[in-house]
């Protein structure tokens, strides 16, 4: 059915677009409300909409909002998740009172799921163990907890759960929409038209929603920060990254950032993760790892921005919390926790003793709450003794824990010693104690640390405002403040020019290497170009710290360049003018390195033909979203270990598991499905995923439609890189989506396309 056109005040639908690829879809005499794709922070997005909105009813308090979720057909896109339902599901079940006994709101509809069963199935999975975290003792003692505490674990999780728990079946409905129309409920009706495309149609109106991202494009965050200057210069300071809870609309989740001579910890990956490095001045690679307090989506929804680095980032939690973390992962992407492990470099914290890692010590304090939760006490010696900083999310408060007390071991709920041990151990004094202040049923309250003998308190993980009380107990922290324990005496920035620069020359002298390390550091503020295309430029830059977008609207190159990354050495080394656009997306920090320098050092150190050969082949790698973004050192071992293949016109590509990723060079390849061309790869895309992640043969049939050029890229190489393998991920799951979208009527996936 064509999409009728209405006047507002006359259409009985109502959509409206809230960002790039999610919608709002109002149907009130069907009393139908659809939050079309629900990325990170997308309740923030319908709050600041006006969508949810505190209102009342018969003297009860509660909020608007939707109750019918539309998942994305593709879980990531461009780098982020399409579908995180956590926190909106909590929204319609607790905030709007859906499943609140004796509440208005609570009618006997319940929260509906709308999609593929692929997505509906793994959310489903993602929300359960968001919800509970590891709900049988005997996964607990596989972490490594003793049998007596697993059992106590067991029944403080049921104690919060009411003294069950039950499936997710239960609270929501489903609603599985494959290639027919659907109804999802009191006449209104859904149907798939295209890969992330649907129409919703009640009566004889309809509207179509396009949930597919365009290139080059991400979902918004509900919030502006500003740009800061952030130094590298201290020996262990605390960046505050984030005050505010999973409902605040102008700050970002409660997070903070570790600076340790001269290496950067994250605590918490919460959504919009990306937004807040870039506002902070910190790329990706910057990052040494992350320290990981539990598994709901405020503190976890930044993973993949993480593995989207060159490397494997630094994993740093108690078994317990990996374990419960990993199985949401899993359950979210229907990756196997064992595959995740490719990812990470994993750094397991034993409980209630201090972790030496490199100087800094670090104890975990298990902390109760519905999932497995970890908090921190981070220190290092110094000549005054002992500086620390204890991070304190997420607690409860005291007197919900208390009442939770119980005589009998067989009942949900905890002993009186536990309490008491939990009490002291938020007591805990420390230089700098961030605490959790949100309240209600699972969070910390102020009161609880009148009597701390911390030297400073910080309130955090809320979305009110500090009341009178409060400030007289604690601090706050705005966005970008830092509170520094011990300054240092190093230029930690230079020391890391230096390790760059041998990465990319290992066998250059290291004379040489002073040379280029002996110039001055050049700050660039925020939207400042370094180099224009067309333009003949001076000097070349190597990025020490924050993010440049690369901009060659020609070749369709749009890329994120992270610290590590050189700008302008191919046109500056030939004398060309440049062929890329480099602009400051942060505050960025660089070594200015004048073009004759460079090539009197390529010259002498002998690496001029290796920097000239890789230009043959970086246009191919930047033009390609899957290894544009790479940092140089990395592209420059990728090119090393590539093999060139030709493939004749109307060449039809074996079904086999292939042990390397293919990137066209030239010509074109046709994705087909029983005669049907479904897609077409260019100059730029990639295949073989199947074959590098999952040991699996192509599940499209694949026929050259010209002659054809690709680059062969070893898997061992891939397996190496994070970044790519959540990328090749990424594809593998839109084209297995497009699998089932285009096959005819009747037809069923060929044998080896099943899920993975």
């Amino acid at each position: 059915m064509p999409e009728k056109k209405r006047s507002a005040a006359s259409s009985k639908i109502n959509k409206l677009e809230i960002m790039p690829g999610v919608y709002w879809v109002e149907i009130k005499e069907a009393e139908v409300r659809i939050l079309c794709a629900c990325p990170e922070d997308s309740v923030k997005h319908l709050m600041r909409r006006g969508i949810i909105a505190p209102t009342e009813e018969n003297g009860v308090l509660f909020e608007t909002g939707p109750n019918v979720i539309l998942l994305s057909d593709i879980l990531v896109q461009n780098g982020k998740f399409s579908n995180l339902a956590e926190f909106p599901v909590l929204q319609m079940l607790y905030r709007q009172g859906m499943i609140l006994p004796n509440h208005p709101n609570n009618t006997g509809i319940k929260p509906t799921l709308i999609g593929s069963r692929q997505q509906v199935d793994a959310q489903m999975r993602y929300i359960y163990q968001g919800n509970y975290g590891l709900t049988c003792e005997e996964d607990i003692i596989k972490t490594g907890i003793s049998p007596e505490l697993a059992k106590v674990m067991m029944q403080l999780k049921l104690k919060f759960a009411f003294g069950a728990i039950r499936p997710f079946e239960e609270l929501l409905d489903v609603c599985i929409v494959e290639q027919e129309k659907e109804e999802i409920r009191n006449k209104v009706f859904i149907k798939r038209k295209q890969l992330n495309v649907y129409e919703i149609q009640y009566g004889d109106e309809s509207v179509s929603v396009d949930l597919n991202l365009p290139a080059n494009t991400t979902y918004n965050p509900p919030y502006r920060l500003g740009f800061h200057n952030i130094r590298r210069e201290y020996f262990f300071a605390v960046l505050h990254a984030g005050e505010g809870d999973g409902w605040d609309i102008h700050r970002p989740c409660m997070s903070s950032i570790l600076m340790f001579q001269g290496k950067i910890f994250l605590i918490d990956a919460g959504p919009n993760i990306l937004h807040s490095l870039t506002a902070l001045g910190i790329s990706v690679n910057e990052i040494e790892g992350i320290f990981h307090t539990h598994a709901h989506d405020d503190h976890f929804a930044g993973l993949p921005t993480l593995v989207q680095s060159d490397y494997k980032l630094k994993y740093y939690a108690t078994p317990l919390v990996r374990k419960a973390v990993f199985r949401k992962f899993s359950a979210l992407t229907s990756i196997d926790e064992d595959q995740l492990y490719q990812y990470f470099e994993i750094h397991d914290l034993e409980f209630d003793v201090w972790n030496d890692i490199d100087g800094l010590e670090v104890q975990p304090i298990f902390s109760p709450h519905p999932v497995e939760t970890s908090i921190f006490i981070f220190r290092t010696l110094w000549e005054t003794g002992y500086q620390s900083y204890a991070h304190f999310a997420d607690i409860i408060a005291l007197d919900v824990l208390r009442k939770m007390v119980t005589d009998d071991p067989e009942q949900p709920g905890i002993s009186l010693q536990f309490f008491e041990k939990v009490r002291e151990k938020y007591l805990t004094p420390a230089s700098i104690k961030k605490i959790d202040i949100g309240g209600g049923l699972i969070h910390g309250k102020t009161q609880d640390f009148h009597e701390d003998s911390s030297e400073k308190i910080m309130l955090s993980h809320t979305s009110l405002d500090l009341t009178e009380e409060q400030k007289m107990v604690g601090s706050g922290a705005p966005f970008g403040m830092i509170d520094v324990f011990i300054h240092s005496q190093q230029n930690y920035a230079m020391r890391q020019a230096s390790q760059y620069i041998r990465a990319y020359f290992p066998n250059a002298p290291a004379h040489l290497i002073s040379i280029l390390l002996n110039n001055s550091v050049k700050t660039f503020n925020p939207e400042t170009i370094l180099l224009k295309t067309g333009e003949i430029h001076d000097d070349i830059f190597l990025l020490l710290t924050g993010t440049v977008e690369q901009i060659q609207p020609m070749l369709g190159v749009y890329n994120i360049l992270t610290a590590g990354s050189l700008v302008g050495d191919i046109s500056g080394l030939h004398e060309m003018p440049s062929i890329e656009t480099y602009r400051a997306l942060s505050f960025v920090q660089t070594l200015r390195i004048p073009k004759n320098l460079f090539s009197d050092f390529a010259k002498k150190s002998d690496v001029y033909s290796q920097i000239d050969d890789f230009q043959d082949t970086r246009e191919y790698l930047l033009a390609s979203p899957v290894f544009g973004s790479l940092s140089y050192p990395v592209l420059n071992r990728i090119v090393k270990s590539m093999k060139k293949v030709h493939y004749d016109t109307d060449y039809e590509l074996p079904d086999q598991v292939r042990a390397d990723i293919s990137l066209v060079t030239g010509g074109e390849i046709e994705l087909f499905i029983e005669n049907t061309v479904i897609d077409t790869l260019t100059v730029g895309h990639c295949f073989g995923q199947e074959g590098v992640l999952y040991q699996k043969p192509n599940s499209i049939k694949m026929r050259t439609k010209h002659e054809t050029d690709v680059f062969q890229i070893p898997g061992d190489v891939i397996q190496e890189i994070p970044g790519v393998l959540w990328k090749l991920s990424e594809l593998y799951e839109k084209h297995d989506r497009m699998l089932g979208n285009f096959l005819p009527k009747g037809s069923s996936k060929p044998p080896n396309s099943e899920n993975k």
